[in-house]
């Protein structure tokens, strides 16, 4: 999955969507798609990182917490 770095604009492959859709995992590795040749693997913040049609990530991707005001009713 390609998604884009809000910072630089830049495409970046997620390497593993199991981080990705992990809501406990604050960083995911990918590498920057740019270039001729294949970029090194490190690691993103998700916060860092959007859509390419610029939408944020889903809060169940990101935040542990999503639905703590459900619990409090």
């Amino acid at each position: 999955m390609f998604l884009k770095e809000k910072d630089s604009g830049h495409l970046v492959e997620i390497l593993s969507l199991t981080e990705l859709f992990d809501l406990y995992q604050q960083e995911v590795v990918g590498r920057y798609h740019y270039g001729e040749e294949v970029q090194d693997p490190e690691k993103f913040s998700k916060q860092n990182l959007i859509f390419q049609s610029g939408e944020t990530l889903p809060r169940c991707w990101t935040d542990p917490h999503y639905r703590a005001a459900e619990l409090k009713r």
